[in-house]
């Protein structure tokens, strides 16, 4: 069953109208002689308008166009939800040696119907109507006005938005305006550099720049610090106020009604499982794998989910679907859950310190609380994504939507328990140096990468699975690949890809029978320095992106030598602006053995301590992981050495894995 399509029809069309009465155009900027570029912006006006309808958008602008390329700019394109009503056009216009041309006159726009999101599993109901400018020229004015709204019933008389500026914007004239009608005065914030130029009316602000100069946020500062020329508005009073007001769609979309089969399903899970957690598991896999993924925006399908009902009947729905069937389902088992919205795309640092927008996330999911603890459960990952303590994404900020009203809650961060990745090698060159090894390489990825691969390899029957790798990997270093499995491990929440073949070893020829052999991923690269700019602030903090990777080698040598012709590299412990690099070799039990892992343990670094890592470079160990033979016999190991463990002698999908060096553990103890 689709979702209704618009009322109006008259708004699948763009009209024109005059330019409305809140929108006073800024003045025109004269163009220099020695204007350079693509294009020189004569005025340009960006004005968001809140009233009894919700909130329009004004975009005007008047620009000559100073380069070829600029004539792409006559390509003007309009997208707009119908249900918000259509599209106005004020004008559009070319000026050119002091006349000015009516394109309108002679020209219409193009109504494009098709879904253009469709190949990405989106239904969002957006049109886009594009109108080709026909004759224009280098040196031409291109003057446009148009109005389109945002009137999403969901959000009654809330409106919220931003306003900003880019980093890097032409030469030129620009202004940037919020206004409202009586009655309709949002909450405002505005970083310092907009404050320093606001100008208050008595319904409106205004911020105009000429010739804004280009913004280059810190380097690598965490992303609050790269929050520049903002405008929020938001209508809501605190965050309390946007969770009490999604809440209700949220509880109203996951009622089962009776005779459901709905009802059958949780019926069925309860049978099968007299365990709450196993019961959560099963709800969750079934929304997992018997509802498909399909972004629906139609109507007023952007903020509202659809019915959990509706959602079972099609067999496809978007993450508010899935969370509201999902909601559904744990309450007939019941399961105590709520709905929680986040930001996917990592950047919702400092979300304190935003107005309250519902638009700052991006997913909703369900958090549930079993046996008292909380699992979080996400709808629309692959059903090996089970009930977890932990959300695959390291939120920083999320917001429990409930009748009472939840206040945003902080996810406190904390260094990865378990490596993102393990590549492990096991290198069996037995049959000596002048001869093929055979090596089983076993990578073992967590997270949404591995999530990722197992989405994208496990529908491959093995055959294709093993031709695939053999494309790939077969040249330098793999001479053959005759084996490939991959598998995932629930518990752990790791995809496991396993390769077995055979290496062309690159054997170093050190003179007179010696050898060497660099292992793989046994190096590390000097650490950057982190420096800014000097016009730049020197004392803010540095970001690190949290990472937590480990390379395990084990080499059995050729049978000819013993463990006395062989030595290796050092190892280190070495802690630097916030991160830890450790390495360690072993040669026990006729194999060689090295552990290689990489921590980041604070993700940011202040600049002090950042200024005085910057001084340890020097004498960063960055040397690779070589292994040497020596026919007349090498230096015995000593007995305070370290017990390695090779790739067979561990379960490498454990919690415990020994990737991290004592002194990193006993930090971790500390915090």
């Amino acid at each position: 069953m689709m979702a209704p399509a618009p009322a109006r029809a008259e708004n699948d069309q763009v009209q024109r109208g005059p330019t409305p009465e809140w929108v006073i155009p800024s003045d025109l900027m004269s163009v220099p002689d020695d204007a350079t570029g693509l294009i020189f912006v004569r005025r340009q006006d960006i004005v968001a308008h809140l009233d009894d309808r919700g909130q329009a958008q004004y975009l005007g602008y008047r620009m000559r166009l100073l380069h070829p390329n600029a004539l792409q700019l006559g390509n003007i394109s309009i997208a707009w939800n119908p249900v918000s009503g259509p599209p106005v056009v004020h004008m559009i216009n070319v000026h050119r040696d002091g006349a000015t041309i009516d394109v309108l006159k002679n020209a219409s726009f193009e109504i494009l119907r098709r879904e253009d999101q469709l190949e990405a599993a989106m239904l969002d109901g957006v049109l886009t109507a594009v109108l080709r400018v026909p004759d224009l020229r280098v040196g031409d004015e291109l003057e446009v006005g148009l109005t389109t709204r945002s009137d999403d019933p969901t959000m009654a008389n809330n409106d919220s938005g931003l306003l900003f500026l880019l980093s890097s914007p032409q030469a030129g004239r620009f202004r940037l305006g919020l206004s409202w009608d009586e009655g309709y005065k949002p909450h405002v914030r505005m970083t310092p550099d907009m404050a320093a130029v606001a100008r208050n009316g008595g319904r409106s602000v205004d911020f105009l720049f000429d010739n804004p100069a280009t913004l280059t946020p810190p380097k690598d500062a965490p992303a609050r610090y790269q929050w520049q020329r903002i405008v929020e508005y938001s209508d809501f009073d605190d965050w309390a106020a946007v969770s009490r007001h999604f809440a209700p769609l949220y509880a109203k979309a996951a009622r089962i009604p009776e005779g459901s089969p709905l009802k059958v399903e949780a019926q069925r899970i309860a049978a099968a499982h007299a365990n709450p957690l196993d019961r959560g598991a099963a709800a969750l896999k079934l929304v997992q794998q018997d509802v498909r993924y399909i972004y629906v925006g139609l109507g007023d399908g952007n903020l509202t989910p659809a019915t959990a009902e509706e959602t079972w009947q099609r067999r496809y729905g978007d993450c508010k679907a899935k969370t509201a069937l999902l909601m559904g389902l744990l309450a007939e088992l019941g399961i105590e859950a709520e709905a929680v919205v986040v930001n996917n795309q990592r950047n919702d640092d400092a979300f304190d310190e935003r107005l309250p927008n519902p638009g700052l996330f991006d997913h909703v999911l369900v958090r549930a609380r079993i046996d008292g603890k909380q699992y979080w459960m996400d709808g629309t990952l692959p059903p090996v994504a089970i009930p977890a303590l932990d959300p695959v994404i390291d939120y920083r900020w999320v917001l429990p939507l409930s009748a009472r009203g939840s206040n945003l809650e902080k996810r406190e961060w904390r260094p990865a328990e378990r490596p993102d990745e393990i590549n492990l090698y096991e290198i069996d060159a037995r049959a000596g140096f002048d001869q093929p090894a055979r090596v089983t390489s076993t990578t073992i990825t967590r997270g949404i990468a591995g999530l990722q691969q197992q989405a994208l390899l496990s529908g491959l029957s093995a055959d294709q699975l093993l031709t695939g790798l053999r494309q790939q990997f077969v040249g330098s270093t793999w001479q053959t690949v005759d084996d490939a499995k991959l598998s995932y491990d629930e518990k752990s929440g790791a995809s496991i890809l396993t390769v077995v073949g055979k290496w062309e070893v690159d054997w170093e020829d050190d003179g007179d029978g010696a050898r060497s052999l660099a292992l793989p991923g046994g190096g590390f690269n000097p650490p950057e320095k982190r420096v800014r700019p000097a016009d730049q602030n020197q004392d803010l903090p540095f970001f690190n992106e949290p990472r937590f990777n480990c390379y395990v080698t084990t080499v059995r040598p050729p049978s000819t030598t013993t463990a006395a012709n062989w030595t290796y590299k050092s190892g280190f412990d070495t802690h630097i602006f916030g991160q830890n690099y450790y390495r360690a070799f072993d040669i026990r039990d006729g194999s060689i053995r090295m552990v290689r892992g990489f921590r980041v343990e604070n993700m940011e670094i202040d600049a002090a301590s950042a200024r005085r890592d910057n001084g340890r470079i020097a004498s960063f160990d960055n040397s690779m992981g070589w292994i040497f033979y020596a026919p007349e016999g090498g230096a015995a190991p000593s007995s305070a050495r370290k017990l390695v463990p090779a790739t067979y002698d561990f379960d490498w999908t454990a919690d415990n894995v020994p990737c991290l060096s004592a002194a990193a553990l006993n930090r971790e103890e500390a915090r």
